[in-house]
């Protein structure tokens, strides 16, 4: 399906985008605005309905809870009701909660909290928890060589607990640890295609119950000016972690890592940033589950695939977006920017570092479209284009 997080992420640049002609429909700290809420998805179909978003925000303007109870209708999974809540506090401490039933197959609850602050500044905290199934998963087999036509479906089935601590070693750097639980089992899914687990009965997290204990170390260097919003500034992050597969008894444990930079150029006025991402993921280990390696096509990379495309033990991938100002305008007793920003993605994954090949490469041009409520909130759209067509995706953040 279209992620609840997704359509209130297009409520957020729908709202920017026609702030001038919305009404005052309540007291100043209260907004409402009901608007359609029409969606596609190169994987989950197309959705339309209503969302009801309620703004509430604090005498200095500052937004203080965005609420977005929705119904909608999808072309795959039928009749869907939910519910968002985002509550923003000063420091960047955030809570969200998301409830979602749909008519067939899907479910989702998820909650997370995140206080980057925490303890007058000198640690971070994070936890979260969620339960869900999407109904319109797709597994095309393992490797950069995987064609259209090998494009299987199934219903994936989750439940995720995680948490972090991070301790600032000053006031750019952190060192952070956690664990983090997950559990996937693979149903039938919700549309025509082939089954995955008949398609690729032998391909590893395929068939039965997978469990999963995760131990992370990660090292953080940051400086960047905001961590939602930001418009310079680097960030560098490096994590190593030792997952158990707690049903895997022949080979238990198998290691993940990753390297990550991302450096903003701004022009002088600022209206116009520059961002280069660059991305190394490395995955160690025998008989690991499909879900768990890495993965190219999506909203944060090569946005002109659907989600998890190409999977891989391996991945190296790059991304430059130009982030321009278009308007800045208020709705809702809050300020608001608009942008655009065309962007490119490439990258490819591969079981082993002598398979790297500069023709293996995938590009996807594409563009998008940005509403900023600073400090706290990034609604976008992107479009993404490539040789199996185009996707849209839309998210509550920068891709990064």
């Amino acid at each position: 399906m279209t992620s609840l997080r997704g359509l209130v992420a297009v409520v957020i640049v729908f709202l920017t985008a026609n702030a001038a002609t919305l009404p005052d429909c309540a007291r100043a700290d209260v907004q409402y605005f009901p608007i359609p809420a029409v969606s596609t998805s190169k994987n989950d179909g197309n959705d339309t309905g209503l969302i009801f978003p309620i703004l509430f925000t604090e005498p200095d303007g500052e937004l203080k809870y965005l609420l977005a109870p929705m119904i909608v209708r999808n072309s795959i999974v039928g009749t869907r009701g939910s519910f968002n809540v985002f509550r923003y506090e000063p420091g960047g401490r955030e809570i969200r909660f998301t409830g979602s039933f749909t008519e067939w197959i899907e479910r989702k609850v998820v909650f997370s909290y995140t206080d980057p602050a925490f303890s007058q500044g000198r640690y971070s905290l994070n936890f979260g928890a969620s339960f869900f199934k999407n109904a319109t998963s797709r597994f095309f087999g393992l490797g950069q060589a995987t064609t259209e036509t090998e494009q299987t479906n199934y219903t994936a089935r989750e439940a995720r607990a995680n948490w972090r601590f991070g301790v600032y070693a000053n006031e750019v750097t952190q060192i952070a640890f956690g664990q983090r639980f997950r559990q996937v089992s693979l149903q039938r899914g919700g549309t025509n295609l082939p089954f995955t687990g008949d398609q690729f009965p032998s391909v590893d997290g395929v068939q039965g119950e997978t469990l999963i204990l995760g131990h992370r170390a990660t090292f953080y260097y940051d400086t960047r000016n905001n961590l939602v919003s930001p418009t310079d500034g680097m960030a560098v992050t490096a994590y190593a972690e030792v997952n158990q597969n707690l049903r895997n008894e022949d080979h238990f444990v198998y290691s993940r890592y990753e390297f990550e930079v991302k450096k903003l150029f701004p022009s002088e006025s600022k209206r116009a940033i520059l961002i280069v991402r660059a991305d190394l993921q490395a995955t160690i280990g025998d008989q690991v589950p499909f879900f768990e390696q890495s993965s190219l096509g999506g909203q944060n990379n090569l946005r002109g695939y659907g989600v998890d495309r190409f999977i891989d033990k391996n991945l190296v991938a790059m991304s430059i977006e130009e982030r321009i100002h278009m308007v800045r305008t208020k709705f809702a007793g809050v300020t608001a920017d608009f942008e655009i920003a065309p962007f490119l993605d490439t990258g490819q994954v591969f079981n082993d570092y002598k398979d790297v090949s500069f023709k293996s490469y995938r590009m996807t041009p594409g563009i998008g479209f940005r509403g900023i409520v600073k400090p706290n909130v990034v609604g976008r759209v992107d479009y993404g284009y490539s040789r199996e067509g185009g996707a849209i995706f839309a998210g509550l953040d920068f891709p990064y």
